[in-house]
Order: structure tokens, then C-alpha cells, then sequence
């Protein structure tokens, strides 16, 4: 039975009542954080946690990671939540995805990269004594919702820490971050990250198959 993971986070949070506890996020940029912490603020005392060792090359994770400067000052959901970013360590992402090189975008290299980013998350979520911690990857219309929980419950559970369930490309959740990341003029990368993505991004668009706005590291 397909699970409706939208509606799992909806029970936690009516679990809290009036608490809101600490939550580490795991963000892939600023737009689809937008949407998400918009939705997640109300709840839990956010910190967005920016690890990406994906990202290629070391320019353009810089470029992410100052649009948080953009975002978090002016979104007024936001005004509470802090910043904690990793060291550019693409070696962690290659070491992860080594032998999976070839594999297509969406495929088991993603899964791969997926995996170390919550793990890592979630070891810093222990190690700051988060209560929970969760990703924005499933705003994404390019991410499969049912992947990305069933890593972050079994990492979670080998951690430690609770691992919050979502699928924040419902409700809209996707479109809303379009709309915000116009609204406070967020740069909206046109690949998902890594060097292999940048590739077949660049050669969908050469071929006209497509490669625009993908807005899914």
C-alpha cells in the first residue's frame, strides 16, 4: 500500500500540541527550503543544515549557500531559524557513488547520495541534540517521496535521532517555492548538483530534449 507521507508528518505534528521542538533540515538550496521551512517554522525550532558534498563544482555551492544569506532575513516565517553549513567536502559524495558512475540520473548513484546526506545530517542532529531532523528533497517533483522516507526512518533509527517524515511537493509545495524563490529573488540552479548531473543536464539541452530549471538537487 502506497503511504501518504504528507499525512504522517501532519500526525506528528498534531502530536506536539503546543511544543516545538528543534529540527535539523538537510537543504538542498534556498528555493526549495523556502516552502518548506514556510511549512515547518509553525512547528519546530529550525536549523537549516547545508550539506551538499554533491554539488560540483565548488563555485556553485558557494552561490547556493549565500542564497540562504537572501532568504532567511527576509522571509518573516523564518525569522528564527539558524544556518549551520558543512565544509565543501566532495570527496565524502565520490567516496559514496564509487562504481555507480554510469548510472543514470535518478538511479542507484542517487540513492547513494541521498543516503550520505541524511546520514551526515543525522549524525549532526545527535551530535547537537536535535530532537528530530528531515530533508526538503521531497519538494521536488523529481524525487520519489517513498525513497527518500524509508532512508531517513532506517538512518534514523541506526542514529538515533527521529527522522521526520514529509512529502512537501503536496499541498502544492513545489509551486509555493517557485513563487517564493521569485518573490525574494532566489538564483534557481538549472542542475541538480553533481557532475554527473551537470552533464546529462547539458546534454538534454544540446540534443533539445530539455535540461531547463530542474530545481531538484
Amino acid at each position: 500500500m502506497r503511504v501518504n507521507y504528507q499525512r504522517e508528518m501532519e500526525a506528528v505534528v498534531a502530536s506536539l500540541a503546543d511544543a516545538r521542538p528543534t529540527l535539523l533540515l538537510q537543504c538542498c538550496c534556498a528555493p526549495c527550503s523556502s516552502a518548506v521551512l514556510e511549512v515547518l517554522c509553525a512547528h519546530f525550532q529550525v536549523t537549516v543544515y547545508f550539506y551538499n558534498p554533491n554539488i560540483h563544482p565548488q563555485s556553485e555551492y558557494e552561490k547556493r549557500l549565500a542564497q540562504f544569506d537572501k532568504l532567511l532575513p527576509a522571509a518573516p516565517f523564518a525569522g528564527d531559524v539558524r544556518r549551520l553549513a558543512a565544509d565543501y567536502d566532495p570527496a565524502a559524495f565520490f567516496g559514496a557513488v564509487r562504481g555507480l558512475e554510469s548510472e543514470p540520473e535518478g538511479g542507484a548513484r542517487c540513492t547513494e547520495c541521498f543516503r550520505l546526506r541524511l546520514l551526515e545530517t543525522a549524525k549532526k542532529a545527535r551530535e547537537l541534540g536535535f530532537a528530530f531532523f528531515t530533508t526538503t528533497l521531497t519538494v521536488s517533483p523529481h524525487k520519489d517521496a517513498a525513497v527518500l522516507n524509508e532512508l531517513g526512518k532506517t538512518v534514523g533509527e541506526a542514529v538515533g535521532v527521529r527522522f521526520l517524515p514529509s512529502d512537501f511537493k503536496k499541498k502544492e509545495g513545489y509551486k509555493r517555492s517557485i513563487a517564493l524563490s521569485k518573490a525574494y529573488g532566489l538564483y534557481r540552479q538549472d542542475y541538480c548538483g553533481c557532475v554527473f548531473s551537470r552533464r546529462e543536464g547539458a546534454g538534454a539541452a544540446i540534443s533539445g530534449a530539455g535540461g531547463g530549471n530542474f530545481d531538484k538537487p
